[in-house]
């Protein structure tokens, strides 16, 4: 059974996907407000946050930067009612791991809370093995980074992609294959997920923005990571 905090500010929303995921087997705190879904973080101890994007008083942007800053590598689904581009991007590049456009049903939420579950306790390669590459040293066995011997927090979406990208250097993977292997969506391409990660990833690993040591763009196709020489 997972813990999953829901900040929604609909009250029939909120009971009803609340209700929806306890059947599916999820033990759920809901609450109305960023602000009180800050302070259930403390005490529910979630092992997931299904924020809004929409909320009263404190916006659902800040509510997730305030979780990204306690915890970078709890699990985050935003829900957002608007199918505006630029709102989802502003909230995947805050840090969310997935995001769900309202209306949507329990059962599909339950099935993006299990994927990102997923992805949050996997290492997405066949054999365990540690890895270096220049100042960056990936454990596939432990699921940890280091830069410079430094620890290095990712979020689940950030890990599960760099342990794929990182499992064949220089191999090109397309926007489409990342989607697929990182965020099991098997639908044509929401390249916005693969981009936003691919942003923070870079940001974590103190990437120069002009000249990426780890993950480069290939144009027009998609990514591929370099050994960091």
């Amino acid at each position: 059974m997972s813990r999953v905090l829901l900040i929604e500010d609909d009250r029939a929303v909120r009971e009803g996907v609340a209700l929806g995921l306890r059947r599916q087997g999820h033990d759920v705190c809901a609450t109305a407000t960023g602000e009180e879904g800050l302070d259930r973080l403390r005490t529910f101890r979630p092992d997931l946050v299904v924020l809004d994007l929409m909320l009263p008083g404190m916006p659902g942007l800040e509510v997730c930067g305030r979780i990204r800053a306690a915890d970078q590598t709890l699990p985050l689904i935003m829900a957002t009612a608007r199918g505006d581009e630029v709102d989802i991007v502003v909230g995947l590049e805050a840090g969310a791991d997935d995001y769900v456009v309202k209306p949507v049903t329990a059962r599909v939420l339950d099935a993006r809370i299990r994927a990102v579950l997923r992805r949050a306790g996997g290492t997405g390669a066949d054999l365990p093995r540690i890895d270096t590459f220049g100042e960056l040293t990936v454990d596939r066995a432990g699921v940890t980074v280091t830069l410079r011997n430094t620890p290095v927090a990712l979020a689940p979406s950030e890990m599960r992609l760099l342990l794929t990208l990182s499992a064949s250097p220089g191999q090109v993977f397309s926007r489409q294959q990342l989607l697929e292997a990182v965020w099991e969506h098997d639908y044509h391409g929401d390249a916005r997920l693969v981009d936003a990660c691919v942003k923070r990833l870079r940001t974590k690993l103190d990437e120069p923005s002009r000249a990426p040591r780890y993950i480069h763009t290939v144009r027009g196709f998609g990514y591929r990571f370099a050994t960091g020489r």
